[in-house]
């Protein structure tokens, strides 16, 4: 009865949680230029859709995502680390809980007698009333030695019970909680940046492609060139100078080819390492669409702005790993505390495992167990200040992600606004330059003017169609980079939006 009062006791005392509460952080005031700035791109107010990329109608980055999310090897490693957050909570779980066990042992032992035999208070040999085997008795004890050797088997079950009086194990839960929900954030956030990149490598495949289909297009139309001149000179109409320009001017297109050739098989490369594939993987399947750049209209669903914080899994991460370091201060603070815990053993001792069934046969123990720390060294104060810090750093980590994510989402607003100007400028020097080729070969045919004007007409040409493929590519890529920014590619479930994501 004794034992139960203690144990009501303790555990009325177990309410008790030290360390501070977390509380969300308060939401950041969105800047008044990034407010402009998305007012300008006028940004639907519609969920970001998990799937943004069938925005560009384009099948096959369609099925290059499909198969990243699949088979991408960093994607793997974080969906790991969601699996050791959720072991690592089961784990925290069960320091609140009794532990039990049962155990079994036989040991071949000898008492000593200047120890716990010397209890007995025998100095001389004495007759053994039973007859029988006695090794703590006198009729083997001597002057010189102990006990005789005797078996001794044990059996039975322990069970033990730390009273979380000052909530220590409760935080623990709570630090496991938030490190478990951090890493499904994070998972989520390498989704999103797994989907941008394939989505940016694709274009700068398609990129380089469409540049060097320009390239040859206009080899082609200076190999023309070199004809005519080469024409013009057999029949004394032109110098030698007319096809020594034209021979250099195709040398120097030759010259570029290999280059861009390179960068699109990197790029190719750079996709089948991204899904998990080895090199040339996906050339079979890259080669159905080449030269051709996704090209889609800017309706952006980009949400409300002030909700950017809830749809970024990034700035969820943060807060979680700020709500676990808040917890783990708790934890921490608790272990200035004395710990009380209740301990005891049910089973049966025998000297011969015969008897061990035995009624008689049986033992106990049972009792609290009071910690209380006195000294240690300045390992308690060290401990909490260590965890305090790491509080205010992951408070600032917080602060710091989502001014991030501004700066991202402002950055990529504005580049979408100037590359689709870019776009609309470098179309329109392409039409003229074409107009500009055409007149100037038709008068060259006729002898009224020299090379040298076709050679300038051609090379603004070249020069306007490859800034207007540039431009198409980087304004796909921006509009990639703004999809990220605001958080596409996963939508956060509203139930468990605040609680854990899926945990």
């Amino acid at each position: 009865m004794r034992v139960f009062r203690c144990a009501v006791g303790v555990l009325l005392l177990s309410g008790c949680t030290v360390g501070p509460n977390f509380h969300e952080p308060a939401s950041m005031a969105v800047p008044s230029a990034t407010q402009q700035s998305l007012a300008q791109a006028q940004l639907s107010d519609a969920q970001t859709p998990e799937a943004w990329w069938d925005a560009f109608g384009d099948p096959i980055l369609t099925q290059i995502e499909a198969q990243a999310v699949v088979g991408n090897l960093d994607l793997q490693i974080a969906a790991t680390r969601v699996a050791q957050g959720r072991a690592a909570l089961r784990i925290a779980g069960a320091s609140a809980l009794p532990r039990a066990g049962a155990a079994a042992s036989y040991m071949r032992e000898r008492a000593s007698r200047n120890g716990v035999l010397g209890l007995t208070g025998a100095s001389a040999p004495t007759a053994d009333a039973a007859g029988g085997a006695d090794p703590f008795g006198s009729t083997t004890l001597d002057q010189s030695s102990g006990s005789s050797d005797f078996d001794l088997f044990q059996a039975g079950f322990d069970a033990s019970w730390e009273f979380d009086l000052w909530g220590k194990a409760r935080r623990t839960r709570e630090a496991a909680r938030a490190d478990a929900q951090a890493a499904v954030l994070d998972r989520e956030a390498a989704r999103i940046s797994l989907t941008a990149e394939v989505a940016r490598t694709y274009f700068v495949l398609r990129g380089a492609e469409a540049r060097l289909a320009v390239i040859k297009s206009n080899r082609e139309t200076v190999a023309r060139g070199l004809a005519i001149a080469a024409n013009r000179e057999a029949k004394g109409a032109a110098s030698r100078y007319d096809a020594a320009t034209a021979a250099t001017q195709l040398a120097t297109i030759d010259a570029t080819i290999p280059a861009l050739e390179r960068e699109a098989d990197a790029a190719r490369n750079a996709l089948a390492f991204l899904v998990g594939a080895e090199p040339h993987a996906l050339d079979a399947t890259l080669a159905a669409s080449r030269g051709t750049i996704p090209q889609t209209q800017l309706v952006i669903a980009g949400g409300i702005a002030s909700e950017l914080a809830h749809r970024r899994p990034d700035i969820a991460s943060a807060e979680a790993t700020l709500h676990a370091a808040t917890a783990r201060i708790g934890v921490a603070k608790a272990d200035f505390y004395p710990s009380i815990s209740l301990s005891g053993s049910l089973g049966t001792q025998a000297l011969d495992i015969s008897n061990l069934p035995q009624w008689a046969s049986r033992q106990f123990i049972v009792g609290p167990v009071l910690h209380l720390p006195i000294f240690e060294g300045g390992r308690l104060k060290g401990n909490l200040d260590l965890t305090k810090a790491d509080q205010q750093a992951a408070a600032i980590r917080y602060r710091e992600t989502v001014l991030r994510a501004w700066h991202e989402v402002d950055d990529a607003v504005t580049t979408v606004r100037t590359e689709q100007a870019r776009a609309v400028a470098t179309s329109r020097a392409v039409d003229q330059s074409r107009i500009a080729v055409n007149v100037a070969e038709r008068r060259y045919r006729a002898g009224a003017i020299g090379y040298l004007e076709v050679l300038i007409a051609e090379r603004a040409q070249l020069a306007s169609e490859a800034d207007l493929t540039s431009a198409t590519t980087d304004n796909g890529l921006a509009i990639i980079a703004l999809y990220k920014a605001l958080g596409g590619g996963w939508t956060p479930p509203v139930a468990n939006q605040k609680s854990g994501s899926g945990l």
